[in-house]
């Protein structure tokens, strides 16, 4: 069989890219660390919250920004890739600024909901430029390409963010964020030239009725969207009865089936002429539907990297290791990598020795507990012996404790200090630069489920593993490892599960498509931020078993797994022929 020789990419496909790149420096850059940001002591620049905040922030925003591209992504097709990019970048670069100077939870998130309205105007239509800019011939490799530009900002914002945190202070990784996306005003006003697309009609009552085409009707919609927000007042604690709230859950199942049947046979033969509340409960495109709700497993293990494994790194392993090994290759990158605040830490163990003169001694256990988890915000892990002899000692210093302070912070910061979690995280990205075209090429003969299967495999097994980083002497190296088996994991599946979106979306209506594709990463955020907050809470912290959190979550990806088997010998053949008919349509129009 002859080879077709693959098409050039045009150059929307370059500047697209370029774009992309500086749009995750921002967003990696801020949230890599943002968990850690989370839980840092309001002392020391942070916001100073819990587990259940850090779960909710980074479950609910993120799900609104993985929903947006719903709609963001249809309105693009009808007014303009350009606009929207313009759109989002006008949003995304003062929101960027601002959010370092919220103080409470309510103003954090209502600065962060406006980045995630951004991100979720760029993303679609981004995807769809590349989608465009792409076919049958090159679409593999473009999207391998498109993914390692993704990862270059992934691996660029965790390296720069911890250096300018540390000699900046926090609010100047928010600022820096903002000048990322700055950048982006160049190429978008003016180098992007939009790929040609069919002109398309109507307003927002169009969109919508394309959206009941592939998602569901409003009466699935009156059922879903209640019983999410009901998830999310429940975990926040708005409502506190677990009783009431599975009672009010099942009023809203019983009513929306009661409501079905109230349907006459009539209503339900002619539903589409209908106003909406005579029709009954449906999805749009089932297949697509059932591929989305699935990818949902992947998306919730596959953030655990980015919303649990800062903070398990910070709280349960010592990556000193790591440090030291950095400083046997290079003691330049090692005092880059791995600087330590000598002034702020100084400052927080005066602080600390304040708080500790009002204390009966001996120092409790869940007293040295805190202090080590408040200097493991600054990338220092002291033993608890060392810790209890040490502030015994300072509590006794009197006029001398800002000498001692010193004194100790030196000491610490020279035999104690760790690798940044968002440093060990940026090997993820630098593998993804490093191989993912490698691997694109690799992979680009084997069909896209399988493939995405094994992937998911990977990436769970990789959580598991570092999960056996608590309390073993190489504890970083592990950790460092189970990242880059991760990240070999995340190569092979997540361009996978966007080619196989893009291989069948008309191409009218391929922002569209890429928007739902979305639906499950926002689904993925939700259910993952806040799993993340309870699994951390009750397992790692209340019983001290953080291996079994991590088990919970690679059974996760294995259940995942199992159910793209299902699906692929199933479903995919609906899949299929929406292909073929799409590929009939292009044949014909040809």
């Amino acid at each position: 069989m002859k080879e077709h020789k693959a098409t050039p990419f045009p150059a929307a496909f370059y500047i697209a890219n370029t774009m992309e790149i500086f749009e995750r420096l921002a967003w990696y850059g801020m949230y890599t660390l943002l968990a850690s940001y989370i839980m840092t002591p309001s002392t020391q620049g942070g916001l100073g919250l819990g587990n259940t905040e850090r779960g909710l922030i980074m479950g609910v925003v993120p799900f609104f920004l993985y929903l947006f591209p719903v709609i963001s992504g249809a309105l693009a097709d009808r007014f303009g890739y350009r606009k929207m990019f313009l759109l989002s970048f006008t949003l995304m670069a003062p929101s960027y600024y601002f959010l370092g100077y919220a103080d409470n939870l309510a103003s954090f998130m209502g600065i962060f909901m406006l980045i995630a309205l951004g991100a979720g105007i760029f993303k679609p239509v981004v995807i769809a430029t590349i989608s465009r800019s792409t076919d049958n011939t090159n679409r593999g490799l473009g999207f391998g390409i498109f993914y390692m530009m993704v990862n270059i900002g992934g691996f660029l914002g965790p390296v720069l963010a911890p250096i300018i945190q540390k000699n900046y202070g926090w609010q100047w990784v928010f600022i820096f964020a903002a000048i990322w996306i700055s950048i982006n005003f160049i190429p978008a006003l003016f180098f992007y030239k939009e790929p040609e697309r069919q002109a398309k009609t109507g307003g927002l009552k169009q969109v919508f009725k394309e959206m009941q085409e592939v998602l569901g009707n409003a009466r699935l919609a009156l059922l879903v969207v209640p019983l999410l927000v009901l998830l999310v007042s429940f975990y926040a604690g708005i409502i506190s009865d677990g009783k009431a709230t599975t009672i009010i859950a099942s009023v809203l199942i019983i009513t929306a089936i009661i409501w079905d049947f109230m349907i006459t046979k009539t209503s339900e033969n002619n539903s589409s002429s209908l106003p909406w509340y005579k029709q009954k409960m449906k999805v749009g495109n089932k297949a697509f539907m059932v591929y989305l709700l699935i990818l949902t497993g992947f998306w919730t293990v596959y953030l655990q990297i980015f919303i649990t494994l800062p903070v398990f790194i910070r709280d349960f392993v010592d990556t000193s290791d790591l440090a030291h090994l950095l400083h046997s290759l290079s003691p330049w990158l090692h005092d880059t990598l791995t600087a330590i605040n000598i002034e702020t830490l100084s400052l927080e163990i005066t602080r600390l020795s304040k708080e500790l003169a009002s204390v009966d001694f001996p120092i409790s256990k869940e007293r040295i507990g805190d202090i080590s988890t408040t200097l493991a915000s600054l990338d220092i892990r002291v033993p608890q012996g060392e810790l209890i002899k040490a502030f015994t000692t300072l509590a006794k210093s009197g006029e001398q404790l800002p000498q001692a302070s010193a004194d100790f912070a030196n000491q610490w910061a020279n035999d104690y200090r760790q690798m940044n979690p968002a440093t060990i995280l940026s090997l993820d990205f630098l593998m993804i630069i490093l191989f993912q075209v490698v691997i694109s090429r690799f992979i680009d003969k084997f069909k896209a489920l399988p493939t995405l299967i094994a992937g998911t495999a990977i990436l769970s097994f990789a959580m598991l593993i570092g999960g056996f980083a608590h309390g073993i002497i190489f504890g970083g190296l592990l950790v460092a490892v189970s990242v880059i088996i991760f990240a070999v994991g995340e190569m092979t599946a997540s361009p996978k599960s966007q080619e196989y979106v893009a291989s069948f979306a008309p191409k009218d209506k391929a922002a569209m498509f890429m928007g739902y594709y979305f639906v499950s990463m926002a689904l993925g955020n939700l259910f993952g931020g806040l799993l993340s907050g309870w699994l951390y809470q009750t397992l790692a912290v209340d019983l001290a078993r953080p291996l079994l959190m991590w088990a919970v979550i690679a059974l996760l990806g294995l259940v995942t797994c199992a159910a793209l088997f299902i699906f692929n010998r199933t479903l995919v053949s609906e899949i299929e022929q929406q292909q073929a008919f799409q590929l009939a349509q292009i044949t014909s129009s040809d």
